[in-house]
């Protein structure tokens, strides 16, 4: 069902950026599915910008010509969105922006509850490239994101779109959501929005966190390091942050691992027959040598299968934290 969109204040929802590629396409269906999941209102979005030579041209007459050739190719587009949607039973809110995508749908998650967008699509038509979209969004959004890349295509047959070679299928994938955490304050913050996507899902929440290598980088240090010390002490803290998440959410099941490696390589392979992982963003890893937010921008650059990044936000459900262990020192 197609309604005339008037912005999100009336109609909250999930907000998801189109540009005519094979990526947004994918994007697209995703959050059909998501929406009619939740009984959600879907925003579909494109935005387009005119020319600057045409823009600055002095021939004001040509300058509305070639805005109103751009927004039918723009419209044209969101056509061709909503028809591929059309057999999901959702509250459909189409619109045309005009301006750069990324500032449209930053301004659009202030409202939103989640947005949804492709990884490096290129457009048909001037001044659309998702794939700087997909990059700035989930790094400044004001509610969680996620970013469908291609190899999703597999999963979703309903989009039309050939997946590249080797692509997880539906049959592939496992029926779970991992949280990548990292012993920071926004990784808590995240595994609290990604628990709660496993229990509307009816699906178990996986919390993994990925230890580095400890080599090179940690060369100038005057004493041995006791790799296995380490190693259990990040554990203990990974069994009683379990603990705490278990509490808010009792009936869930939920299991931690914890595995030696790279941490944006190990997220990176667990996309490909995952549900759903789930990041935070801008995080200063609690854990020795993890930095959450590159590896969320690593992560979102090379995934096989949707992630969603979630920003910083105040939860009240953080402040019982440390009465299940002592907290790491960030």
């Amino acid at each position: 069902m197609w309604s005339e969109d008037s912005g999100l204040e009336a109609s909250p929802g999930i907000v998801v950026g189109v540009d005519g590629s094979d990526q947004s396409l994918c994007a697209l269906v995703w959050a059909a599915k998501e929406a009619q999941r939740r009984r959600s209102p879907l925003h579909v979005v494109t935005a387009y910008t005119v020319p600057i030579f045409a823009a600055s041209s002095m021939d004001a007459g040509y300058t509305t010509m070639d805005d109103a050739i751009i927004r039918e190719g723009a419209q044209s587009v969101l056509n061709k969105a909503l028809e591929r949607i059309s057999q999901y039973n959702i509250e459909v809110f189409p619109r045309v922006e005009t301006g750069d995508a990324s500032a449209v749908l930053l301004e659009l998650s202030e409202e939103a509850e989640l947005m949804v967008v492709g990884s490096r699509g290129r457009g048909g038509f001037v001044g659309r490239l998702l794939g700087s979209v997909s990059s700035a969004l989930p790094a400044h959004a004001k509610c969680p994101t996620v970013v469908v890349p291609l190899r999703t295509a597999g999963r979703l047959p309903e989009a039309g779109v050939r997946p590249p070679s080797g692509a997880p299928t539906v049959q592939t994938v496992e029926d779970v959501v991992v949280v990548g955490v990292d012993g920071s304050e926004q990784g808590r913050a995240a595994s609290l929005v990604a628990a709660e996507q496993a229990a509307s899902r009816g699906l178990p929440l996986q919390i993994l966190c990925a230890l580095p290598p400890f080599s090179g980088s940690l060369a100038w240090v005057p004493a041995p390091l006791d790799l296995e010390a380490l190693h259990e002490e990040i554990a203990e803290q990974l069994r009683a942050g379990q603990a705490w998440l278990q509490s808010h959410f009792p009936e869930l099941p939920m299991s931690v691992q914890l595995l030696d490696g790279p941490p944006a390589e190990i997220m990176i392979d667990r996309t490909a027959d995952v549900e759903l992982l789930v990041l935070g963003t801008r995080g200063r890893g609690g854990f020795a040598g993890m930095l959450m937010g590159s590896t969320s921008q690593s992560v979102l650059h090379h995934a096989k299968g949707p992630v969603m990044v979630v920003p910083d936000h105040e939860d009240p459900r953080l402040a019982d934290r440390a009465a299940f262990g002592s907290l790491p020192q960030e």
